[in-house]
């Protein structure tokens, strides 16, 4: 395949009426390549909203994380795993933090510098996982007084297969690091649930390092939370890695959630594929899906395909859609992605009924279709029936209305 160098695109700006349009008026940096990372928070100025990576939060309401004094009462922690799985508590000063990337906005770099205590998950070499590891993370009232910073690193050694599920509830205002290194041949799935109370504000910063021939699977479920932006940034240094990202979210009136990835292709024959899913309903429900897939100049031989559908079931709802594909080399065996915003497919709903299946129960089972294929990948039958239960509530506020 040839291809231009430096080639972007921006669907941006996507709606229930358009499936995608083009601009939106902030122009972004010439490259995903040349934004800033950076251990310090003075690197990050406090976003006004008007910078690419901000433009479609609310800032107003982050405003108490963009300062930086995230010295609050941060959730409860509790870890269920494998006996031969470690599980410690260390302080900030302990040498295998940091070690996989560098904080890229200003939210990011205030976690960074206000943690005191990391968890530190570690999946030994060779380890086969018999039970998958559960990390609780529990917040109540007083979690959300003030804003609080929290630290977690996933450390899958060589050779490791495990599951590791991040299972976020309760009320929190929460800075998030979740650092994820996957070591050479090791197989790793991490699913983060965030399934917040209405009033939750959590902004993490997943960071991700593959090694050679190393494999990641990492789920994204987002249900809850008044707002919840979460940024992905993945890195192979080695060839043969494989990430599979895939997410799903269900936006409800008032309720904002941001999905941000960027995969950085820096070295020859690695894989990537995205694919997230969302549903929106209500007044004021807005979701923001962007994924950034950079293939340098080096990655020759990068395979990479990003996907996001969006189902719009009610007026008053907004999905912004921004996939981007920047290409510097031309020696590469695949690039592509697609965006779709829209509402029922009426087609499907046609379906249904001609074969006597009431419009609001035929309607039910689309919204069901859409979201099972990727939760069926998750793994864990009680986790997963959970989910479709969880669904399945949000469904019954507002179907009866959407059907008539």
């Amino acid at each position: 395949m040839t291809a231009t160098t430096n080639m972007s695109t921006d669907h941006s700006r996507a709606t229930a009426d358009a499936a995608h349009t083009h601009g939106g008026g902030t122009v972004p940096e010439a490259s995903r390549a040349d934004r800033a990372t950076s251990f310090e928070l003075s690197a990050f100025p406090v976003p006004t909203g008007r910078e690419e990576d901000w433009r479609f939060s609310p800032v107003d309401r982050l405003q108490r994380l963009f300062a930086g004094d995230l010295t609050g009462t941060g959730p409860v922690v509790t870890v269920e795993s494998d006996d031969d799985v470690r599980v410690e508590r260390v302080g900030r000063d302990d040498a295998r933090l940091g070690k996989v990337g560098a904080p890229g906005d200003r939210v990011a770099a205030a976690a960074w510098q206000s943690f005191g205590e990391a968890l530190v998950v570690t999946l030994p070499k060779n380890h086969v996982d018999t039970r998958h590891t559960m990390v609780a993370i529990n917040g109540d009232a007083e979690t959300a007084a003030a804003p609080a910073a929290e630290h977690v690193l996933v450390l899958a050694e060589e050779l490791s297969e495990s599951l590791v599920v991040l299972d976020h509830r309760g009320s929190a205002e929460l800075a998030q690091t979740v650092e994820i290194d996957v070591r050479d041949g090791a197989h790793l799935t991490v699913v983060s649930i965030q399934d917040w109370d209405e009033d939750a504000i959590h902004v993490g910063n997943h960071r991700v390092r593959l090694g050679r021939d190393a494999r990641l699977k990492h789920i994204v479920v987002t249900l809850g939370g008044g707002i919840v932006r979460l940024t992905p940034d993945v890195s192979f240094t080695a060839p043969g890695g494989d990430v599979e990202l895939l997410g799903l979210y269900f936006t409800d009136a008032g309720q904002h959630q941001e999905h941000r990835l960027f995969v950085d292709h820096a070295v020859p024959s690695c894989k990537s594929r995205a694919t997230y899913k969302g549903a929106l309903q209500g007044e004021g429900a807005h979701s923001v899906w962007v994924g950034d897939v950079l293939i340098r100049h080096e990655a020759e031989g990068t395979d990479t395909y990003e996907l996001n559908r969006n189902l719009v079931l009610t007026e008053g709802a907004r999905a912004d859609s921004v996939p981007n594909l920047e290409i510097e080399t031309g020696e590469i065996e695949g690039a592509g992605h697609a965006s779709a915003t829209g509402r029922f497919d009426d087609e499907q709903l046609f379906y249904l009924r001609s074969r006597g299946i009431p419009e609001e129960e035929a309607r039910r089972l689309v919204v069901r279709g859409f979201f099972a294929e990727l939760i069926n990948q998750i793994g864990i039958p009680m986790v997963q029936e959970r989910l479709m239960a969880a669904i399945e509530e949000e469904l019954s506020r507002t179907m009866g209305a959407a059907a008539r």
